[in-house]
């Protein structure tokens, strides 16, 4: 089998769907040597935002103390290799095959999904690569999802917040009881999670696990903080350090409690302050990107992959504060089928904009069309493109050097117009 046989046999998978549960993925594991208990410290994340960017944080700065890190991370946005780096490095292709190769007959008896031989390779890469630490980011939920099969040490939720509602539940309640389903005996838990249906939820079951509990905003704090495209500064307060002027290349103001978030559990995991600060700095190291990047100027172009309401109000949130120094703000924006439309366009009209709505390149797109009704009946200006790339080339057209253009919506979206210009 080779890399093109490998995405041959795993793509289709997607025909499988998602079927939460573990045992498909542990019987998959099996065939490995359950490489799951040998991927050394282990830190599991789950939250409706944040995970990716707390996790390529982490991972950073792990990396940056000398730690062989490995981190699992999803979807991708331009190769499959992405989900799965040790020391910022993609899983070469030949090792794709050869890990297709041995879980090949098993996944097709089991019927498993995607998702699950995903995290079976790469929790095998990892453990025969001898990592020292694991970051590895849930797929959806917690308790059900596949990576729930970790003995993690370090359990972050960064946020709760109403997404995938069909799987995880309709209220913050049930969705936050699903994510911490990840809390296990013997793990330190983190959060940012302030809202107390969501938190409590938390507490409880860390309080039944015996997971002590740390809160960003209660057992740190995070002060002066500064924020511009690429570019965030604050400070940040623990029970043992004062760090000042911490530096992440990271857009948004809201950015600030995952950054609070992972010096907290790098401190705890005793990385010293140097590599703490030096992580933060070169995260882009992880493959973070698409979060609120800047890909072009005049006019400036904001890729981004917030895909609900608290993502996008996130989003719009920083880029308001610098909202005066554009003329006009084109959104491009393209959703997945269980996203509440309505609401992440009421959080963009924040923007004053104009829309160009176009299909994201997965089976689960909503219609441009639909979109188009939606931002219509808001009484906004709204095209309909047939594709991303023909929008972005539209926008290109049609806009002014001090104009803002932001592409939003979707994984799918950017990984699509960052594959066209690689």
């Amino acid at each position: 089998m080779n890399y093109q046989d490998a995405l041959d046999f795993l793509y289709p998978l997607h025909r499988f769907g998602i079927k939460p549960g573990l045992e498909r993925v542990y019987r998959l594991l099996d065939c490995m040597g359950s490489p799951q208990r040998r991927m050394g410290m282990v830190i599991h994340i789950a939250g409706t935002n944040g995970k990716g960017t707390v996790a390529g944080a982490l991972a950073s700065i792990f990396q940056a103390s000398g730690k062989k890190t490995a981190l699992y991370t999803s979807p991708h946005l331009v190769d499959f290799t992405e989900r799965m780096r040790i020391d910022g490095a993609q899983i070469p292709r030949e090792k794709v095959a050869y890990y297709c190769s041995q879980l090949k007959e098993a996944a097709l008896e089991l019927q498993s999904t995607f998702f699950e031989v995903t995290t079976a390779l790469a929790f095998a890469w990892f453990a025969d690569e001898g990592v020292e630490v694991s970051v590895i980011e849930t797929g959806m939920g917690g308790r059900l999802d596949a990576t729930n099969v970790v003995e993690s040490n370090y359990v972050v939720i960064p946020t709760i917040g109403l997404d995938h509602t069909e799987w995880l539940g309709g209220s913050l309640s049930l969705i936050a009881a699903e994510k911490a389903a990840i809390i296990k005996k013997g793990c330190r838990v983190f959060t940012a999670v302030s809202d107390p249906e969501a938190f409590q939820p938390i507490e409880r079951v860390a309080g039944l696990c015996g997971a002590p509990l740390f809160v960003a905003g209660r057992d740190a704090r995070c002060s002066n903080i500064t924020a511009d495209a690429g570019a965030l500064k604050l400070d940040v307060c623990t029970e043992a350090h004062h760090y000042l002027s911490l530096k992440a290349p990271l857009t948004g103001s809201f950015h600030a409690f995952n950054m609070v978030l992972a010096v907290m559990v790098a401190e705890d995991a005793g990385v010293e302050c140097l590599a703490i600060r030096s992580g933060l700095e070169r995260m882009l190291q992880t493959g973070y990107r698409a979060r609120l990047e800047r890909v072009g100027v005049e006019p400036t172009i904001l890729f981004d992959v917030s895909h609900n309401p608290d993502g996008m109000r996130a989003t719009v949130n920083a880029l308001l504060p610098l909202r005066h120094r554009f003329n006009r703000v084109f959104v491009m924006l393209g959703l997945a089928s269980d996203k509440d439309a309505r609401a992440v366009i009421g959080e963009l009209l924040r923007l004053d904009c104009s829309f160009v709505v176009v299909p994201i390149p997965s089976e689960r797109s909503v219609p441009p069309e639909t979109l188009g009704r939606f931002c219509a009946e808001v009484g906004r200006e709204v095209t309909v493109q047939g594709s991303g790339r023909q929008g972005l080339a539209y926008l290109r057209q049609i806009a002014c050097p001090d104009d803002m253009i932001l592409v939003t919506g979707s994984f799918y979206l950017a990984g699509d117009l960052l594959s066209a210009d690689a």
